[in-house]
């Protein structure tokens, strides 16, 4: 396998660790829905991000990343997991409208990686993605009607923090480092304007302002580009406890 542009295995570590954290919450509420339809779906989307997140350490390990770090024996601030993925409180309305913008932001990055050697690869990905995401499209536009406060108070700190995992609008045709050495087919700031106008038109006719949305973010000068967001936080110990798999280690010992 030829040896990536220096940037984009950190690009490709953030995809990964979002899909990491999104199989982890999935599986979180796959018994805590509101209906049987959607605790299957949970728990469908858990696996199948697993799934995803198996095949691209490959890719990873390929590059020189380590197996075990890859699989969490890291230090939190090491996670690249889209940050409205970090706490998930509150209840199904904020947990859709949370998981719903890292979705889809992790997928329009994958399918911005225009190399021959993973079209496969993301092609298969996109065929579960697909079903992912219409799914979270049809439950906010439900939550929209019944619970628009809700899903709008979050959104207004969900997608900030999922454009932070895209990239800035700095990025451009003549600034981004992956697009210029041609490791994405497009510029962070296309997937950018294909992102934020799907969530415009999506909300279009419904109660849930996205006037409040600071659809600028991340600032480019405190963006932190091997993390993709901005600021400090990350998961809880707890939360890489259990994808380290300590609690079973525990329990086979005993």
């Amino acid at each position: 396998m030829s040896e990536w542009p220096e940037p984009a295995v950190d690009y490709v570590q953030a995809i990964t660790d979002t899909k990491l954290i999104l199989g982890h919450r999935y599986a979180e509420w796959s018994l805590s829905g509101p209906s049987l339809e959607d605790d299957i779906g949970g728990a469908s989307a858990a696996q199948e991000e697993i799934g995803h997140v198996r095949q691209l350490m490959r890719e990873l390990e390929a590059q020189g990343r380590d197996a075990d770090w890859l699989n969490g024996a890291r230090e939190l601030d090491e996670f690249a997991n889209a940050a409205c993925l970090d706490r998930l409180d509150g209840e199904w309305p904020s947990y859709i409208a949370s998981v719903a913008p890292a979705d889809r932001a992790a997928w329009y990055l994958l399918d911005a990686i225009d190399r021959d050697d993973m079209d496969g690869l993301i092609t298969k990905m996109g065929e579960d993605e697909y079903f992912h995401l219409e799914y979270h499209d049809a439950r906010l536009e439900t939550l929209a009607e019944e619970d628009p406060e809700t899903i709008q108070q979050t959104l207004e700190q969900t997608l900030p923090q999922a454009l932070a995992l895209i990239g800035p609008v700095a990025y451009d045709e003549d600034a981004d480092p992956l697009f210029d050495a041609g490791f994405t087919d497009r510029p962070i700031a296309e997937i950018r304007e294909s992102y934020i106008q799907h969530y415009r038109d999506l909300f279009a006719d419904t109660d849930v302002s996205l006037e409040g949305v600071d659809w600028d973010a991340p600032a480019l000068d405190e963006w932190d580009e091997t993390r993709r967001r901005v600021g400090t936080d990350s998961i809880s110990e707890n939360d890489a406890r259990q994808l380290r798999g300590e609690e079973n280690e525990l329990f086979a010992m005993n």
